[in-house]
C-alpha cells in the first residue's frame, strides 16, 4: 500500500513537471508592426484660444444699469456705433443743474462788468463773477464726459463678435459687454512652456487639432513669438497664424504641435515599440533584441537612425517580460 501511494506521488511530480515545461515552453502571443520608411517631427506641444488678429474688447468705465443695447450682434459696424446705453439720468440732473448755475453766472457777470464800466462796481467783483462763471463750465464739461461714460460705443470698426449685455442688468467697471472685431484673419494665441521656447520660430509649420473637428488635422504657422514671458506660470505666449480658409471659430481651443525639425523618408518604428534603445524583432518565431540608435521620439513613432533596414518585424507594443530568444506567435497589429 506504501509503496503504490509512492507511485502515486511521483506520478503527480511527474506530471506536474511536465504541464510546467509545457507552459514554459509555450510560445508567447505577440502583436507586431512592420519598422517602415516615413516622415518622422520632432514636435512642441501647446494649447491655445482661436481669435481674430484685430479686435477690442469693450467695457464699462461706470457701475449702472443697462438701458439699452443694440440689436447689432454679428453685423459690421463703424467706429462710435453705440452698443449699449447705462443709465445717466443722475447725470443728466446734475447738468440741468449747472446749466442753470451756468446762466445765473452769466447773468451777474454782465452785471458786474457794467457796473465796472460805470466806475460803480469794483474790479474784484467782477473778477469773482468771471471765476465762478468759469468755475461752473469746468464742471459742465467734466460732467458731459462722465454722460458720454455712459454711452458704450465700438471703439473701431469690424463685426460685432459677441455682446454680453442685457437690459436691466447692471454694468460694472471694466466688465466686458461686447467684442468687435475683423472675422478675418484669425490667429491663435498659445501658450509654450519656457524649456521649449528657444526651439519655436516664426515660420515654423504647425498642426493643430480641435475636438470640433475630430480626426482632422488643421495647419498654421508661428507668426510672433511674444518677447517677456509669464515667470508664474513659466509660459510663453506664442500667435499661431491661420490660413483664411480655416474651418475654426472664435474662441475655440485647440491643441497644437508646432514641428521644429523634420526628416524626410527615414526609419521608423512604434514608440511603443522601444524599450530605451532597444527593439524586438521576430524571426523564425522568436523574438531578438536589437540594440538602434535613435532619432527623433515623437508620441506615436520614433526615427530609428541606425540598427534596423526598414523591413522587420518589430514586437509593439513591447511586453515587459518579453526576453531574447523567447518563443512568439506573432499577431500583426495596427499601422
Amino acid at each position: 500500500m506504501r509503496r503504490t501511494t509512492v507511485v502515486i506521488l511521483i506520478l503527480i511530480l511527474l506530471a506536474a513537471a511536465g504541464a510546467a515545461g509545457w507552459i514554459y515552453s509555450r510560445p508567447l502571443t505577440v502583436t507586431t508592426q512592420l519598422a517602415r520608411h516615413g516622415d518622422a517631427a520632432e514636435l512642441v506641444y501647446a494649447t491655445g484660444v482661436v481669435e481674430p488678429k484685430r479686435w477690442a474688447k469693450v467695457t464699462s468705465l461706470v457701475r449702472e444699469r443697462i438701458m439699452e443695447v443694440c440689436d447689432c450682434e454679428g453685423e459690421t459696424v463703424q467706429a462710435g456705433h453705440l452698443l449699449v446705453r447705462l443709465d445717466d439720468s443722475e447725470t443728466r440732473a446734475n447738468m440741468r443743474q449747472l446749466e442753470a448755475r451756468r446762466m445765473l453766472a452769466n447773468t451777474e457777470l454782465a452785471r458786474a462788468a457794467d457796473l465796472l464800466e460805470r466806475s460803480v462796481g469794483s474790479r474784484q467783483t467782477w473778477e469773482r463773477a468771471n471765476a465762478e462763471l468759469a468755475q461752473i463750465e469746468a464742471s459742465l464739461a467734466a460732467m458731459l464726459e462722465q454722460a458720454n461714460d455712459h454711452l458704450i460705443t465700438a471703439p473701431i470698426a469690424g463685426q460685432v463678435l459677441r455682446l454680453d449685455a442685457s437690459v436691466g442688468e447692471i454694468a460694472d467697471p471694466g466688465e466686458a459687454l461686447a467684442w468687435v472685431g475683423s472675422a478675418r484673419p484669425l490667429e491663435v494665441v498659445a501658450d509654450v512652456n519656457e524649456e521649449d521656447i528657444p526651439r519655436i520660430a516664426t515660420g515654423q509649420k504647425v498642426l493643430l487639432r480641435s475636438d470640433a473637428f475630430p480626426g482632422q488635422v488643421l495647419t498654421g504657422s508661428v507668426g510672433l513669438i511674444t518677447p517677456k514671458g509669464d515667470p508664474v506660470a513659466k509660459t510663453y505666449r506664442v500667435r499661431l497664424s491661420l490660413p483664411d480658409d480655416t474651418p475654426l471659430f472664435i474662441g475655440m481651443s485647440v491643441d497644437a504641435n508646432v514641428v521644429v525639425r523634420e526628416v524626410k523618408n527615414t526609419i521608423v518604428v512604434p514608440s511603443a515599440a522601444l524599450s530605451g534603445n532597444t527593439v524586438f524583432v521576430v524571426q523564425g518565431g522568436e523574438a531578438r533584441s536589437v540594440s538602434v540608435e535613435v532619432g527623433i521620439r515623437g508620441l506615436e513613432t520614433t526615427e530609428i537612425v541606425s540598427g534596423l533596414k526598414g523591413d522587420e518585424t518589430v514586437v509593439s507594443p513591447l511586453p515587459e517580460d518579453l526576453t531574447d530568444g523567447a518563443k512568439v506567435v506573432a499577431t500583426e497589429g495596427g499601422s
